[in-house]
């Protein structure tokens, strides 16, 4: 059984414990050994009563400068959160009263529903198929929300015939990221906002998400949970009476889960200092080969996905000993760095065609 993959041994690929099978980076990213490490010995630095909240805050800090660099923004247009839904529901602010959003039909709940809690101020919520967004998009449009990689079948999304049909009409665009920075390499920079809950192909633990602000639309958002780490200064800024909002996107931060975040910088470095090109055509190679052996149509996405109403394809994956996923009545694997022919081998042994 061959190993062989477009990823050198001393790529990233090499930072992560072999976990024959794993086909679910698409559900949740594998931790690397360093992110393993960090978060035992926050939770020893915590049990012994030397956690350092200052220390936490830098951590934290250096999340933010490693996402910037992943997606390719300036720091300060960076706001860290906890779940992709919470850092939408500041986004749904900037959409006016009796306005139109514009979303994919059977895309992600988080990215959606805090949308769809707006009927009180007679914003409408629009879905279209995923192919058709880019000419869905009219006049009444207010705010383009989509997934890059779609959740439940791993299509990706015209992004720039997209951006191109909401600014000729003066749209706004929400990209979520979620499923897609870490192996597509499409970052933030062509978007008004994008959320990204950092936890699937950026293999952070879950609970450190980001969003991402164009320069100059702060203004349109309400920070709905701003607290005491909405600041520039943190520290000065615990008690009421003296509460500024940060210059930058970072006036949408809460409070970050500090053993999480711990466990998210070596996970985020890793991936700042990594090419992601080469993730994309590991991932592409790997996607194929499956494809090609299962007898389905290639697809150029990380993700491939297949009708199983029944589930009997993802039950044979399981006995096989492959962690895979079922979503929208689909078997769906997923590959990324951690991935080899010898994952593909054991998907075709199992799904028999």
């Amino acid at each position: 059984m061959s190993t062989t993959s477009t990823l050198a041994p001393t790529t990233p690929a090499s930072a992560f414990d072999r976990v024959p099978g794993y086909l679910a980076a698409c559900t949740a990213g594998l931790p690397t050994r360093e992110t393993v490490a960090a978060m035992r010995a926050g939770i020893d630095t915590w049990a012994s009563g030397r956690l350092d909240a200052s220390e936490a805050g830098a951590q934290l800090e250096r999340c933010r400068a490693h996402f910037a660099t992943i997606a390719g923004v300036d720091v300060d247009r960076v706001a860290t959160g906890s779940q992709a839904s919470q850092l939408v529901s500041i986004v749904a602010t900037a959409v006016p009263d009796g306005a139109e959003v514009l979303c994919v039909a059977q895309d992600f709940a988080s990215l959606t529903h805090p949308f769809e809690q707006l009927r009180a101020r007679g914003v409408r919520v629009r879905y279209a198929p995923l192919e058709g967004l880019a000419d869905a998009i009219g006049p009444q449009t207010a705010l383009v929300a989509f997934s890059v990689v779609q959740s439940a079948t791993g299509a990706v999304a015209d992004t720039e015939a997209i951006c191109a049909a909401a600014t000729k009409v003066g749209a706004l665009t929400l990209a979520d990221l979620t499923q897609s920075l870490g192996w597509l390499p499409i970052g933030a920079a062509a978007f008004d906002f994008t959320v990204c809950h950092a936890y699937k192909w950026l293999c952070a633990p879950r609970g450190v998400a980001f969003m991402t602000v164009r320069a100059g639309l702060e203004d349109r958002l309400t920070p709905l949970a701003a607290g005491w780490y909405s600041a520039d200064d943190v520290w000065s800024s615990c008690y009421a009476g003296h509460t500024p909002l940060a210059a930058g996107a970072g006036r949408f931060d809460v409070s970050p889960a500090w053993q999480a975040v711990a466990g998210a910088e070596p996970a985020l470095r890793l991936f700042a200092g990594f090419d992601p090109r080469a993730a994309h055509a590991h991932a592409l190679e790997l996607s194929h080969a499956a494809s090609d052996a299962l007898g389905l149509e290639r697809c150029d996405s990380a993700i491939l996905t297949w009708a199983d109403p029944s589930g009997a394809d993802l039950a044979e994956m399981r006995a096989h000993g492959i962690v895979a996923s079922g979503r929208a009545g689909n078997a769906r694997v997923a590959f990324h760095l951690w991935n080899t022919r010898d994952d593909v081998d054991m998907l075709a042994r199992a799904v028999r065609r």
